[in-house]
């Protein structure tokens, strides 16, 4: 059976320091370079019917620095919107929302995780159309891939939050007895 095979894009500056980044366009540092080469390595030799990537750059130099030719992009991979939370930390927010959690409450002026959830349904639906023909990747970012290993086997969006995902790392969504979804992988170190 084929696989998706998830790659959380190199790190970058705010992804090193916690802040959040959705819309906001930042370069991979030069550790995120050497880890999006790494992914290369570790994927050296497997054979992709489709790459889907999130558009945003951080997402594109992961996939070209990793070897990964690019066959669609789309928004529907985009970070989760985190609206007037953009930039800052978690640490930050709960300074004045002590209860805070982005998995329960979403994020004022961005999105809710039903709505991310949604958008992240949409890309499974066509990544498991895309596995008639091979394996698939889908390049992207840490909180919209952990929504979509939880909404892969069947559990609410705000499940992503006890899914733990490093920048740079590989997660592979597969299925048992050929129809049952399944975590394969999740969260697979880089060597080095």
């Amino acid at each position: 059976m084929a696989e998706i095979v998830l790659v959380r894009h190199g790190q970058t500056e705010w992804s090193a320091n916690g802040r959040h980044t959705s819309y906001t366009e930042l370069p991979l540092t030069s550790e995120g370079e050497r880890q999006a080469r790494v992914v290369g390595e570790q994927l050296a030799g497997r054979t992709f019917a489709a790459v889907l990537s999130s558009p945003r750059k951080r997402a594109r130099h992961t996939a070209d620095l990793a070897g990964l030719t690019v066959t669609e992009v789309t928004e529907d991979l985009a970070e989760w919107n985190y609206g007037e939370y953009e930039g800052i930390t978690t640490k930050q927010i709960r300074a004045t929302r002590p209860d805070w959690s982005l998995w329960t409450d979403g994020c004022p002026g961005g999105e809710s995780p039903e709505q991310a959830g949604a958008r992240l349904d949409r890309v499974l639906a066509r990544a498991r159309e895309l596995t008639a023909d091979g394996d698939v990747a889908l390049v992207a970012h840490g909180h919209c891939l952990r929504v979509a290993g939880a909404r892969w086997v069947g559990l609410p969006p705000s499940a992503g939050g006890l899914l733990k995902l490093d920048t740079a790392t590989l997660s592979v969504l597969g299925f048992e007895h050929e129809v049952d979804p399944v975590l394969i992988t999740w969260n697979a170190p880089l060597p080095g």
